[in-house]
């Protein structure tokens, strides 16, 4: 996950993380990673589920052509809980280093969200760093709970 020639990083807020979207994309910018900017563009109220709704699918339909989500809400509750609701989304809440590691060694983490009025930008875009260079471990027992999830998902969408 951590070669940026290989990923594409979708970005998505609502109005409560639009700042720390554009502080994050700027950043990534000077760093050269693709981006793909599903807004909000600005600072006018949105219902969070409408935006993180179609950067999860768009995440979930590319994740093996290496897209990953970045995605912002005023606490990152409301973004991690839409952001889940979708197929093969697996949405960490982050506002520290070991989260960060471990959501991506354990739980191959393929969105990393957080709470744009709770954390300062500068630690979120650390964070955000570790969090794209961590790759998955591979181990077993990790591989093991991740096809759990998705059978939990195959079983739910059947009733």
């Amino acid at each position: 996950m951590g070669n940026k020639d290989e990923k594409v990083i979708i970005l998505a807020s609502d109005h409560g993380g639009y700042k720390l979207k554009e502080y994050l994309k700027s950043k990534l910018d000077k760093e050269n990673y693709k981006i793909k900017d599903f807004g909000t563009f600005s600072e006018k109220s949105v219902d969070y589920p409408d935006i993180i709704y179609k950067a999860a699918k768009e995440v979930a339909k590319k994740e093996k052509k290496g897209y990953v989500g970045v995605f912002i809400c005023g606490t990152g509750i409301g973004a991690s809980i839409a952001a889940n609701k979708v197929k093969n989304i697996r949405a960490a809440l982050v506002y520290e280093k070991a989260l960060a590691y471990l959501s991506r060694t354990h739980n191959n983490a393929n969105v990393i969200v957080f709470g744009g009025r709770f954390i300062k930008f500068r630690k979120a875009y650390k964070l955000l760093k570790i969090w794209l260079n961590t790759p998955f471990s591979n181990e077993e027992r990790h591989i093991r709970r991740i096809k759990k999830l998705k059978m939990i998902e195959k079983n739910e969408s059947k009733i």
